[in-house]
């Protein structure tokens, strides 16, 4: 090498230095970018084909009713799988957010297939589930492979699982800012991690991208008509709010306790989606209607559409506990959706405010409460509804959120801040422990 060379070699090398030191964010962002749109991309393309699917299965299903007789023994098959080959996985979204908390060994990959096959099958025969359980571990399982490619550290593959349920939740929805906050509040109550907040976002919105990309599209709703911000249509909206946070916190606790006398009372764990079947099954055909099974969108659109008796509500909660209590796999998110959306459109009958109005409010703050995610669902509600009912909907989440108390659907979410200074002694806490 020339001396002329070697002299621009040292002006370049001397000019990037400083360019670093001008602006030291910028290898964070560059590298997370980079990993963000392999994580987006792949949690998207997951999400865009499991979503085709899961129609699919859902119409296919409508059109076959037999088939919810068959659900018992799909419920073997789904015990069976997991009691000898999926013990590892089996603990779902808690697995992920423990692996935020405390990440150990990395998640093995077939949680991203045993939960997209248990899912589908439990629709496909009948069962009540969601669809963000699925997608945000099938994100997680298959982002966390990246980690030692990647050369990741601790505190690196936290933020990796972070953005990872980010990408998941928010592609499945088609709620990318939701997405994001969601994954950077749903581990710890109370506290969010601002290390993690580029990846998080970048990793939704790319996610969000890519299930567009491939075509798939996603339930709008609408709500007609938004009162004006005043005294009385406010504390309407409290109101509302506490009944959607008794009804996350009822929602919790039923479930997670009918999980336990389904596991007190039947020993070998296949068994336990057996029992939970032939319950669901009989349910439905001597009520003659497939109204509370599977995702039930179609009953959460009408929800929007018109006031809807107050029995909607409760018959959801008590379908989607005894199927996911059970041991059937899939989400609780969208039936939580249907319970809160079904809820506030029958308060209408009680609560002078606009059915629709009162049908979002539900939608996203029962959510909240059972989730312990409030801003992550006010900005749901924005993203699905629009922000003229942001005011109501944010009302509705933070009092849902207070109201639920220190109840959650995720077992191993860690308590960051208590909801109320009596509490203090709980802080750092998981929910299995309390």
């Amino acid at each position: 090498m020339s001396k002329k060379q070697w002299t621009l070699h040292r002006k370049a090398f001397f000019h990037t230095r400083i360019f670093f030191r001008k602006y030291p964010a910028l290898p964070y962002i560059l590298k997370w970018l980079c990993i963000s749109m392999i994580i987006g991309g792949l949690a998207g393309t997951a999400s865009a084909g499991f979503l085709e699917s899961l129609e699919w299965a859902t119409q296919f299903r409508e059109s076959h009713i037999w088939l919810i007789a068959f659900l018992p023994v799909a419920g073997f098959l789904i015990g069976l799988l997991y009691h000898y080959y999926g013990k590892d996985v089996e603990a779902g979204n808690n697995l992920l957010i423990d692996s935020i908390d405390d990440p150990k060994e990395i998640i093995p990959l077939k949680m991203a297939p045993f939960v997209y096959l248990g899912t589908m099958i439990t629709h496909f025969f009948g069962g009540s589930a969601g669809r963000e359980g699925t997608a945000l571990q099938m994100a997680g399982a298959i982002a966390d492979q990246f980690s030692k490619p990647f050369q990741l550290d601790k505190n690196e593959r936290k933020i990796l699982l972070i953005a990872a349920i980010a990408a998941g939740f928010g592609s499945i929805f088609g709620t990318p800012l939701a997405g994001a906050v969601f994954g950077l509040e749903v581990f710890l109550i109370g506290r969010i991690r601002y290390n993690a907040i580029f990846p998080a976002f970048a990793s939704a919105i790319f996610a969000d991208l890519v299930t567009s990309l491939w075509k798939v599209k996603h339930t709008h709703y609408s709500i007609d008509f938004v009162p004006k911000i005043e005294f009385l249509p406010v504390l309407y909206s409290i109101l509302a709010g506490i009944a959607f946070g008794i009804c996350a916190a009822g929602f919790s606790r039923s479930i997670h306790w009918t999980g336990s006398v389904f596991k007190s009372k039947i020993k070998y764990p296949p068994f336990r989606p057996v029992v939970g079947g032939i319950i669901v099954a009989l349910a439905v055909f001597a009520m003659g209607t497939t109204r509370y099974i599977g995702l039930g969108i179609p009953v959460i659109v009408e929800s929007f559409e018109k006031p809807l008796p107050l029995y909607d509500f409760a018959l959801k909660m008590i379908f989607t506990i005894i199927t996911l209590s059970a041991g059937f796999k899939g989400g609780e998110v969208t039936p939580l959706f249907f319970i809160g959306a079904t809820l506030g459109s029958a308060l209408s009958f009680f609560i002078p405010l606009p059915f629709g109005l009162l049908a979002g409010m539900g939608f996203v703050a029962v959510f909240a409460g059972a989730t312990n995610t409030p801003l992550a669902c006010m900005l749901m509600g924005i993203e699905l509804f629009g922000a003229e009912s942001g005011v109501y909907i944010a009302i509705a989440c933070v009092v849902s959120y207070l109201l639920s108390g220190h109840t959650s659907i995720y077992t191993k979410q860690k308590i960051g801040e208590a909801k109320n200074r009596r509490f203090e002694s709980d802080r750092d806490s998981s929910i299995s422990d309390l």
